[in-house]
């Protein structure tokens, strides 16, 4: 079966008219003097069009600058997730693949895709972006052992089986599998994306097969790196956008010009998306991210420091938020989170120490935890009852939703919680704390990345129903990295963090949220490394239903119709359900979005969700813009 995704006829129309469609305010001057050249020229052919109508937005115009509020200096890659210029892109509501940066492509069975680039689409500085720097990543960094010791990434191997790469011509490349990859394309639309490419031409003069050598080792001395090799990959890398010298693909690039508490980003002057009168997008000249204390971005939000802000803010900001509304000129939205659960607890089942481990791979024992869990005083007392209470599963919003998988072992019923407990011989000590089978208290700890206050809140309010248990719960918060690390090392019994990633999945949706399949699901790091690295390292899978779970997402990768991948998801969601492998808590949690009273086109109502979704990337900021909004006026406090 093969599936062609092409750009609608009335796109040619659209380029026609580019020609003659006004040229951007902030670079005339650098046309009219020659050192920029004249839209025609800049655009690709056809541009990427973007349907306004389907989108509910309104035509721009040109000018302003966006200010947002970030707490490191590595949120500048906030600015590719939120740029979200992608060889396929998913679409908002419906959330389906359609060619963004690529003029087309085509797929054939899931197992060969063809990818049609644009014709004269251009790097930010102006250099042809073309299937050159397509094999130059496939043969110059991704095969190459100095750039990559261990070989390409892990979603171009099927089995072990990496793709067969084909320049077809200077515009199109081909991809091929014997079996189906169909994990392939949506990686190329994540949040975080896997990227097929480089800028060839930036790149060869720090590559030890292109460079001379002489001036090769003067760049790397110069830059005070170990070798070639490591000054390649220090230079190269389009997600984190730290380096200006770096060509991009995304609407604004990072500026030279930054501090510690100050970044810029200016506008690409070859961006390929049109607006449907065929002026360049983006609309906004410069974006700004200053830099604040994560703790402060709340109040500096809520004093009008910010036009668009969603990361660093919760829930429990809103209040706060709508308040300031009546002083400064913004409006705080509440966009709905889609995660399979917004905070969920993570037993480790490859725990290093045996009795943990052995208490951890009990059903019985998975279930006493979720079932001695009161979610509805979570929802009530945190999210003033507007989340969804339930396990770490899909959403209502999604085709593949039963209730029962929401609700299975996650009412609050501490009368069957403390019976299975007894069941497992798990018995009370004088103080009412049980017993592990080694005389040990049941004195659980439960790790944390020390990032949110309302993971204490919430383990402050699971502590008080898991000791009429007889479980006591202690909190580690520890820094991001070292959190992980424990966690990947075994030393953590029990994590928390947010559950799957997309609670909206469908039939043709990766199930690998809910599978064995990477070293960062924490409830199996082991297996998932042991996977990921072709077993290599980490352990294998030695528990029967997880070994069904990884059995049946390979049913699911290589089935062909669609009524087989709705099966295999259907098992999936059902032993997920069953046996409690993730303790999912609320789901749905709203997200508040402060957005200035003068920026338009940012939707009302939307999903707020990393992948899919890359936040405000899918709803396209490059078509938001500066109008005119009513001056509130500040009140007399």
């Amino acid at each position: 079966m093969k599936l062609r995704y092409l750009i609608p006829a009335l796109v040619m129309a659209v380029w026609t008219a580019a020609a003659s469609a006004e040229e951007i305010p902030s670079l005339a001057e650098q046309v009219a003097n020659g050192t920029l050249p004249p839209l025609a020229e800049r655009l690709p052919q056809p541009p990427m069009t973007v349907d306004f109508g389907s989108r509910g937005k309104s035509l721009g115009r040109y000018g302003g600058t966006m200010r947002m509020l970030m707490a490191r200096s590595k949120d500048t890659r906030q600015m590719t997730v939120y740029g979200y210029a992608r060889l396929v892109s998913y679409r908002p509501g419906d959330f389906e693949l359609f060619a963004d940066i690529l003029e087309k492509f085509e797929v054939e069975d899931e197992k060969v895709f063809t990818f049609t680039l644009r014709k004269n689409h251009r790097w930010s500085d102006g250099h042809p972006f073309t299937a050159e720097d397509f094999r130059y990543f496939w043969e110059d960094v991704a095969n190459n052992e100095a750039l990559s010791p261990s070989g390409p990434p892990n979603i171009l191997l099927v089995d072990g089986e990496a793709p067969l790469f084909q320049v077809l011509d200077e515009r199109t490349v081909r991809y091929s599998w014997s079996k189906p990859n169909p994990d392939f394309l949506p990686s190329l639309a994540k949040a975080s994306p896997l990227y097929l490419y480089r800028p060839a031409h930036y790149l060869k003069p720090m590559h030890a097969a292109f460079a001379d050598p002489e001036a090769l080792a003067k760049l790397v001395e110069d830059a005070r790196q170990r070798n070639w090799a490591a000054l390649h990959n220090k230079m190269d890398n389009l997600y984190r956008m730290d380096n200006p010298d770096l060509p991009v693909l995304q609407p604004w690039r990072v500026t030279g010009n930054a501090t510690s508490t100050r970044f810029r980003f200016e506008r690409n002057p070859y961006f390929h998306r049109v607006d449907p009168k065929g002026r360049q997008l983006p609309y906004i000249d410069e974006v700004i991210f200053n830099v604040a204390s994560p703790g402060l971005i709340p109040a500096k939000a809520g004093a009008g420091d910010t036009d668009l802000q969603a990361r660093y803010l919760s829930f429990d900001d809103y209040t706060f938020l709508k308040e300031a509304e009546d002083r400064f000129p913004f409006d705080t939205r509440l966009w709905r989170t889609a995660k399979g659960s917004h905070m969920a607890l993570f037993p480790n089942l490859n725990a290093e120490d045996p009795a943990w481990r052995g208490l951890f791979r009990d059903v019985r024992f998975r279930r006493a935890l979720s079932l001695a869990i009161n979610r509805y005083e979570i929802n009530q007392v945190i999210y003033y009852g507007l989340a969804y209470e339930g396990n770490n599963t899909v959403l209502p919003d999604s085709p593949l939703f039963e209730k029962d998988y929401q609700t299975r072992w996650a009412g609050f019923d501490l009368k069957q919680a403390n019976r299975l407990l007894d069941e497992i011989g798990l018995e009370r000590g004088e103080d009412g704390i049980r017993l592990l089978p080694d005389g040990r208290p049941l004195e659980l700890i439960v790790e944390t990345a020390g990032e949110s206050t309302k993971q204490t809140d919430i383990l402050s309010l699971i502590h008080d129903s898991w000791l009429d248990a007889g479980i006591k719960l202690f909190t580690r918060p520890s820094q991001r990295n070292v959190f992980r690390n424990r966690i990947f090392s075994g030393q953590t019994l029990v994590s928390v963090w947010s559950g799957a990633e997309n609670g909206l999945a469908t039939a043709f949706t990766s199930p690998a949220d809910f599978v064995p399949y990477t070293q960062q699901q924490l409830q199996w790091p082991q297996w998932g490394q042991h996977i990921e690295t072709g077993g290599q390292a980490g352990a294998a899978i030695d528990m029967p239903a997880a070994e069904r779970l990884r059995d049946l997402y390979f049913t699911w990768r290589d089935a062909s119709t669609r009524a087989a991948k709705l099966a295999a998801w259907k098992e999936i969601l059902e032993i997920n359900a069953d046996q409690v492998f993730t303790i999912g808590l609320v789901s749905g949690v709203l997200q508040p979005v402060v957005v200035h009273d003068n920026l338009q086109n940012v939707p009302e109502k939307a999903i707020y969700n990393w992948d899919p979704g890359a936040h405000f990337g899918v709803y396209l900021p490059d078509t938001f813009w500066y109008g005119e909004a009513p001056t509130k006026s500040a009140s007399a406090d």
